[in-house]
């Protein structure tokens, strides 16, 4: 007796606000004074109901995403058999460069249900992302699913997600000695971002030709005695890109930091063949310059993958809740079963395990006055 066909699964979910025009003319008055002889022909009422071209629930033939999965409430069934699988090497407006296994490139578009599926997210495909696609003729595609995400670096944009880049295993964060200068505080957060989204942080300070290297040994004692790894660097003479190189082998990892701190001269280093844009920091403000417009998976040379990102000026956490901020900083974490109550803040209350570590020098100052400007969400 053959096997029953398995019934394809069905679900109302949520749709973003659609596109189609409304019938009625928001101009009627302009409209009558014009031709009044026309009144007759215009739409007198517009309904609005669940089976309308205008409702934002419909059903999707598909399967339930899990949480923190793409952003997507369901991921729509697709032919498989018609479709190749490949991953996202870049993102330029309505176009995704999609590279297959075998190394062919495709310029594809999106699906038209994955762009209008309801979602908190900035772009529904990102950098890094796993899809499977519909080839077309020319060298084009049709992105039709997304797979599941395991890691990914996001920040808060307009309200909403904006994921960076996904399915990566660490962060490196590019930061440097001078020029721009070194701001702590920046490479917390962004510790904090990798810390939640499952991902392997790790600091590079860049530009320590322009400095002793000896007086950035109180900040990087700081973090080694956590866990972190610390890297100190110049990617004009050289030193120490062997350590780099070790780190990002056979790894896929995700550059970031502040404009100006060198993250395409480290590229250019690891791989001279690149050959990225390359500009100057400003004398006046001492600020870099976006040399990078866009994030882009790149093959190192030497294994592994990299995606560079252009420079940020400020991030802001994603769906961090203040009583979160404390379980990130891995110095806090040991005292905060210490303190008196058991919801405290660490930031005013009485009988703090955690402010008493600060006063003794238990805990670093600056860290401390870091989780104060994160809880308070400045």
């Amino acid at each position: 007796m053959p096997k029953r066909k398995k019934q394809k699964q069905k679900f109302r979910t949520d749709f973003r606000k659609n596109r189609t025009s409304r019938q009625r003319k928001t101009d009627l008055t302009r409209h009558f004074q014009g031709d009044a002889t026309n009144e007759d022909d215009l739409v007198q009422r517009e309904s609005v109901r669940g089976k309308g071209a205008l409702t934002r629930r419909r059903t999707v033939v598909g399967d339930i995403a899990e949480d923190g999965d793409t952003g997507l409430a369901v991921h729509p069934e697709v032919d498989l058999s018609v479709c190749r699988y490949g991953t996202i090497l870049a993102v330029h407006g309505l176009e995704s460069i999609v590279e297959t296994e075998d190394g062919k490139q495709f310029r594809c578009a999106t699906r038209r249900l994955l762009k209008t599926l309801a979602t908190e997210q900035r772009h529904v495909v990102v950098v890094g992302d796993q899809v499977w696609f519909r080839p077309q003729d020319g060298g084009g595609g049709m992105i039709e699913r997304i797979a599941r995400r395991h890691g990914v670096l996001s920040r808060t944009s307009r309200g909403r997600q904006h994921v960076i880049v996904a399915n990566i295993d660490q962060v490196l964060i590019v930061t440097s000695a001078a020029e721009p200068v070194l701001k702590p505080h920046l490479v917390d957060r962004l510790i904090l971002s990798a810390e939640k989204g499952g991902v392997r942080p790790v600091i590079c300070i860049n530009k320590i030709d322009l400095i002793d290297p000896a007086d950035l040994q109180p900040l990087v004692g700081v973090y080694g005695q956590m866990g972190y790894e610390v890297i100190l660097m110049s990617a004009v003479t050289g030193r120490n890109i062997e350590l780099v190189q070790a780190c990002l082998a056979d790894c896929q990892t995700v550059l970031t930091g502040q404009s100006g701190v060198g993250k395409s001269s480290l590229m250019n280093a690891l791989s001279p063949d690149l050959n990225l844009r390359v500009r100057t920091v400003n004398n006046n403000t001492q600020k870099g310059r976006h040399a990078t417009t866009s994030a882009r998976l790149i093959r190192l040379s030497g294994g592994g993958y990299v995606v560079d990102t252009p420079g940020i000026r400020q991030f802001e956490l994603w769906d961090v809740r203040p009583n979160e901020v404390a379980n990130y900083f891995r110095d806090l974490r040991s005292y905060i079963d210490l303190c008196r109550f058991p919801n405290c803040t660490h930031s005013h209350e009485a009988d703090c395990a955690v402010k008493d570590a600060v006063a003794d020098g238990r805990l670093d100052a600056r860290r401390y006055e870091s989780y104060c400007q994160l809880l308070s969400g400045d």
